[in-house]
């Protein structure tokens, strides 16, 4: 459990940590792979309770055949859901993404939109996914809060919070600001290798010493 300490994290500490995660992975990037900001928002709306790695699997194949909101829209939803049927949800995803490429078709010219009202406004767009594609193909300095970012930043005591709105909230006031377009990718990488949910990995942790988690004796 995280101590009350954690609630008072002063912003030398929060930078430290940051350095340190800067130091060990100097470009952090996402782990989906795409090749435009349009297959990165497909890889995202499939990677919602599903591994990078299944999505990457899928899409290997789907954005060869169809890699543009037309281009999957002709393929119709049976056509889809051959692409992605080894994704859980697969079924709910697909009828999103079916109706997200139309919803593109119409109202943006095809193109993915670079903004949050507009991107959340898409057919199985929430809050997170819209961050990761507004950070991770635009440049903003958004955070999404997902399993792995969540864990960290509570262990750390980086922005502990009951739940993923408020560790978002968090994180957008603690993190300093010229690590902000990154600290999404950071933590992820860090929560994913390292800061693992079962038998963390404190020992080899480059900010142990940092960090207001005690791991169980």
């Amino acid at each position: 459990m995280t101590s009350t300490s954690t609630f008072n994290m002063n912003q030398k500490k929060r930078q430290a940590i940051f350095e340190r995660l800067s130091l060990a992975t100097p470009e952090p990037v996402t782990e989906l792979n795409y090749s435009n900001p349009f297959e990165l928002l497909i890889a995202v709306v499939l990677s919602a309770q599903a591994t990078d790695k299944g999505v990457n699997k899928a899409t290997l194949k789907l954005f060869a055949a169809a890699n543009s909101p037309q281009a999957i829209f002709d393929l119709g939803l049976e056509g889809l859901k051959a692409y992605v049927k080894t994704i859980g949800l697969y079924n709910t995803k697909s009828a999103n993404i079916i109706k997200l490429c139309q919803q593109l078709l119409d109202k943006h010219d095809g193109l993915v939109p670079q903004n949050r009202d507009a991107l959340e406004a898409l057919p199985g767009v929430g809050r997170k996914t819209a961050s990761v594609v507004l950070n991770t193909a635009f440049g903003h300095p958004t955070i999404a809060v997902d399993t792995h970012i969540f864990r960290v930043s509570n262990r750390t005591g980086l922005a502990p919070g009951k739940n993923v709105l408020a560790v978002e909230r968090g994180l957008e006031k603690g993190v300093p600001n010229c690590h902000k377009k990154d600290a999404h990718h950071l933590l992820i990488l860090h929560g994913r290798y390292t800061c693992i949910a079962r038998k963390p990995k404190c020992e080899v942790c480059i900010i142990e010493d940092l960090c207001d988690f005690k791991a169980k004796p």
